[in-house]
Formats: structure tokens, sequence, C-alpha cells
């Protein structure tokens, strides 16, 4: 089962890849996050809160904001908890306020956290990190900052790293999880991917 996140168009700076997509998820309808043509195979497109079950993978969206202000600013936002199985992803797409004890609850027991970080209208990198303290995952992931192929007014991933009391961390060019194999929880183990022309 091949699940793409946001998917993002051309022109963007980032190559997109051209794989084959069973699931395609949309946190929120922004162009730069809602590019979902162009995959093989005949994904189905989840965009809305809710529960889904495709293929065996449990997927809940969870509805959030794009901004502090419930919305107002830059619309609504949907984070997508994906369950494979006992293994859960959890990617929260353009999160742009601290969560509620609600949402919290309904994020339970997240293995893989996909997290905003670049501020602007997402999470600051402070902002980031009290985030993952609520959620707690064993995996976290930083996305939607500043790197050279950027041309928006992002932070870069630094900031986070030091909110998060993580240092200097090596990029990876992929990353693997088996449940059998995660970190300890109590302090989320931070992987920053490598990006790619």
């Amino acid at each position: 089962m091949t699940v793409v996140t946001d998917p993002h168009p051309e022109g963007l700076g980032y190559e997109r890849p051209r794989i084959r997509a069973d699931v395609v998820t949309v946190s929120h309808p922004h162009p730069g996050h809602s590019a979902v043509k162009g995959f093989r195979g005949s994904p189905r497109v989840l965009s809305a809160p809710g529960e889904y079950e495709i293929g065996g993978v449990f997927v809940t969206g969870v509805p959030t904001y794009h901004d502090a202000a419930e919305g107002s600013e830059q619309g609504q936002n949907v984070a997508f908890l994906l369950d494979f199985d006992g293994l859960t992803v959890c990617h929260l797409g353009d999160l742009g306020h601290s969560l509620t004890q609600e949402q919290v609850e309904a994020l339970d027991q997240v293995h893989v956290l996909l997290i905003p970080v670049g501020g602007a209208n997402t999470l600051s990198g402070a902002q980031a990190a009290e985030v993952v303290g609520m959620i707690e995952p064993n995996i976290v992931v930083p996305m939607h900052y500043k790197t050279p192929l950027v041309s928006r007014e992002l932070d870069g991933v630094e900031r986070f790293l030091r909110a998060m009391g993580a240092g200097q961390v090596e990029p990876q060019e992929s990353l693997r999880v088996r449940a059998a194999a995660l970190p300890d929880a109590s302090g989320a183990q931070v992987v920053v991917l490598d990006y790619h022309k």
C-alpha cells in the first residue's frame, strides 16, 4: 500500500516523484499541497475529516486549522493518522496552532510524526516542539521548512532542532520503520530527511 501525503505540483523547486499511489491525502486545498493528478494507479483521494479503511490501512482524518485563529486566516486543515497494521504514521499537514486535548486524544499512539516546523502560516520550531511533547511519538520527521530549493519565507529546520534539544542531525536519504524496532517514546528520535532537486 502506497500513501502519498499533500502532493506538490511541478515548479516548487522539488522534483515530483513518478510513483504509483493507492491513497493520496490532502490536508488542505492550497495548490502546493493538493496536486492529486499524475500518479500511476487510481488512488483514493482523502481530503476531509473522518474514518476510512482502504486496503487494510485505517485512516483517520482529524479536523484542525491552518492558523491560530480557528481557520479565519488560512482555512481548515486535516491531520491524517494512518494505521498500517499497528504502526501509526501521522501527517499534520499545515497545522498552524497548538492542539486541543480532544485533538491529542484523536491522534493517540503515534509512532511516526510528520510535523511542519518552518513558521510563516504553520508551526514555528518552538511551537512544533511543544506539539511533539503533546503527541509523544517515537520518531518525529520535520517538514515544511526553508531549504536552498524553496523561495518561500520559512525558517530553517535548525530552530526546531534546537527547540527539541537534538543538536546537529545528519539528513537521511530515506526512513524505514518497523513496529518491532521502534525507539523508546520517552524522547522522540528526530529524523531529518534529505531533499532532492
